[in-house]
């Protein structure tokens, strides 16, 4: 089950587990948007990997024998922030970016 990281691990912004705008990579890594866009370039700062929409858990079970959704498995609370300096970003953005996330 994924975590739902609670915000963007570069800018710091909210990324509720409803947002359109929250990127994962394979490892979970979460950002938004606009700093995948703008800042990495679609290259996580920590595997180097693509980014891919998170998926939307559902807020209620629909199938209540199973116990899924939000009000049963709640997204993660705990904030991360990335580790990675601006210039080590950057310096891997460039070396990945212009090859495509299936072939890195």
């Amino acid at each position: 089950m994924l975590e739902l990281r609670p915000n963007c691990e570069w800018c710091d912004k909210d990324l509720p587990p409803e947002s359109i705008e929250a990127r994962i990579c394979s490892y979970e890594c979460t950002y938004c948007a606009e700093c995948v866009e703008n800042i990495l370039h679609n290259v996580c700062a920590t595997c180097g990997g693509g980014f891919v929409n998170r998926p939307i858990r559902p807020q209620k079970a629909y199938r209540n024998e199973l116990k899924l959704g939000l009000s049963h498995q709640p997204a993660s609370s705990q904030r991360k922030q990335s580790k990675w300096s601006r210039e080590q970003v950057d310096e891997l953005s460039l070396r990945l970016r212009g090859t495509l996330p299936q072939e890195r």
